[in-house]
């Protein structure tokens, strides 16, 4: 299969990287005192190599009085003056560098922010992490490094340039072998980094989400002696990532000793052209040391100009993904009514999705109307579309067909943020923040909250049982995730931030899940006081917490096959008398 052709600088790297400079345009005026500062570095070396001929001639060979008083002063001058460039320029490119990363960094998680659910069901957490940690500290090359080494770089070679034709431009033919060397090498090199560059930024990913992985299940991993496996998967993707940075390695030493190749030729026909007969008594040693350093000092600089390519390269690379990140669209929001308090008159109506992902048709025509104030319970099997339905609520995902009322309007005329006020989630995933326990209970929206009434939801939610054991009440640290607490601790401290949010819509999912026989008895009583005058959700699997509903739906394969009360449908003999009986055996058993 032929491959087709990467043209290195196309339209749409250049305006990549137009937009990644524009980054850096913010601080221009920290900008041009570096650049100022690049001139002087490089500037000044340029001077003191043209000092050299009357060094030699006329300081040494001619023991010129003036010389030998002024030339230390002039040595010192320039090389202090050379300091504060190099000063300038090193400091103004750190700054304006972290500072673009740093604004890249909240761009793309400001975007992870709004960006759909649907999002981050469609790649690794891994490559997302990847984004924030390694690929925007890539930009901070292609944009301000590799732009000091561009400019300093350059006036040092057109400075040399300067300094040789000025002293001898017979002698300065000699470059000519060295420029062609020097454009085809930059072509090929600038190619083969860009190829590489884009699979090394997906590598990154990978590693950054197999460790990931085998630290959060370091328990799983130590009890079914996962540790070979773990250990032979990283060494996987770690060898990958080292065989594409080798590449570039590869490409850019090969460049270094192509171009110190064409160097000592330029360098051998120089010693050739100064000592032609006719020539060679024409042209004094301070003139052919001068221009010959001049020509030495210019390899270092293409050297690094072909390897600022690496970077530049990279970093568009980088760009392009984090630019594909910034640009996607946010989540749909054509809402134009803002609701301030619903009812909870909530109406599904031959509701169907498709994860768009995997093309999974999770719900088939789903048709429910929760009345307002009433518990709705939702029991099926694992993968009957329960958790599906209650996620087109607050619009994480949108209904493939059909659509829901709330307060007789399609929902999507509300705007997203009114309408995800009316709701408090209790998952059965609980999530926590590194924080105290007040910030995780009083979290969001809720951070005015008054400590009052955050104890007061801790207690309706049976926590300051715990909390009043912690060294400083709710105001301890609970560590990243919660991973100081139980398992029933933290999803007490879930229930109670949803209890302070008092939102007029409620969804449970398994909320109890997770604690004990006394602490679920004592929360079952704190959800029945929560769901008085809401509109209620219950997900469950254990049907004795779901027998007071309202209504109970029985979900199977996406649809709801069963719908009444406790009582209704036991007397059906149907799906939830056969769950019911299952359950009721299982009890018995034990």
């Amino acid at each position: 299969m032929s491959k087709k052709k990467v043209n290195v600088w196309d339209a749409e790297t250049w305006r990549t990287y137009k937009r990644l400079l524009g980054y850096s345009g913010r601080y221009w005026p920290i900008g041009l005192i570096a650049v100022v500062g690049m001139g002087l570095e490089s500037g000044c070396l340029a001077a003191f190599t043209k000092l050299l001929r009357p060094l030699i001639d006329d300081l040494f060979a001619k023991k010129d009085a003036y010389l030998i008083f002024w030339m230390p002063i002039w040595i010192i001058g320039l090389f202090m003056l050379r300091g504060i460039g190099i000063f300038l320029s090193d400091y103004g490119i750190a700054y304006i560098g972290r500072n673009v990363v740093q604004t890249m960094r909240r761009d793309v998680f400001s975007s992870y922010l709004r960006l759909p659910a649907a999002f981050f069901g469609t790649e690794h957490s891994g490559q997302q992490v990847s984004r924030i940690t390694y690929t925007s500290e890539q930009v901070a090359q292609a944009s301000t490094d590799a732009v000091k080494v561009a400019v300093t770089e350059g006036v040092m070679i057109i400075g040399m340039m300067w300094v040789m034709l000025s002293t001898s431009a017979y002698l300065t033919m000699a470059l000519l072998i060295m420029v062609p060397a020097v454009v085809l090498i930059v072509t090929v090199v600038s190619r083969r980094y860009r190829q590489i560059s884009k699979r090394i930024q997906g590598t990154m990913g990978s590693v950054t989400g197999t460790v990931e992985e085998s630290v959060g299940a370091h328990r799983e991993v130590r009890i079914y002696g996962g540790q070979a496996h773990e250990a032979e998967r990283f060494e996987e993707v770690t060898e990958h990532s080292k065989r594409l940075n080798l590449k570039v390695s590869i490409t850019s030493s090969m460049s270094s000793a192509t171009i110190q190749t064409a160097a000592a030729f330029a360098l051998a026909l120089l010693v050739y052209l100064g000592t032609r007969p006719g020539v060679i008594d024409s042209i004094s040693p301070g003139v052919f040391i001068t221009v010959l350093t001049s020509m030495g000092a210019m390899l270092p600089s293409l050297k690094r100009l072909t390897g600022v390519q690496a970077g530049i390269q990279r970093g568009v690379a980088a760009c392009e993904d984090l630019f594909g990140i910034i640009d996607m669209p946010p989540e749909i929001d054509h809402g134009k009514l803002v609701l301030e308090k619903t009812r909870g008159n909530l109406v599904f109506k031959d509701v169907r999705l498709t994860y768009a992902r995997n093309a999974f048709e999770a719900l088939r025509g789903v048709d429910l109307h929760c009345q307002p104030g009433t518990v709705t319970a939702l029991v099926g099997r694992s993968g009957s579309g329960k958790s599906s339905l209650v996620s087109l609520l607050p619009r994480f995902y949108e209904p493939s067909e059909g659509h829901i009322d709330l307060d007789g309007l399609d929902y999507t005329t509300y705007t997203l943020t009114s309408l995800r006020k009316q709701i408090a989630w209790v998952g059965q995933s609980v999530v926590l923040f590194d924080g105290s326990v007040a910030d995780n209970i009083a979290y969001g929206e809720l951070a005015g909250a008054k400590e009052k009434d955050i104890i007061a939801a801790a207690e309706a939610a049976n926590a300051m049982e715990f909390i009043k054991r912690l060294p400083k009440g709710i105001h301890s640290q609970i560590g990243q995730g919660g991973n100081m607490l139980s398992g029933g601790q933290r999803q007490r401290i879930a229930i109670a931030r949803a209890i302070l949010k008092n939102a007029p819509i409620l969804v449970l999912d398994e909320a109890t899940s997770a604690l004990d026989t006394e602490s679920e008895r004592l929360i079952q009583q704190a959800l029945q006081r929560l769901m008085r005058d809401r509109t209620t959700l219950v997900i469950a699997h254990r049907l004795s917490t779901i027998e007071h509903a309202d209504q109970i739906a029985v979900m199977e394969q996406g649809r709801i096959v069963e719908r009444g009360t406790h009582a209704e449908l036991l007397a059906m003999g149907g799906h939830y008398a056969v769950l019911h009986r299952m359950q009721f055996h299982d009890k018995a058993t034990d």
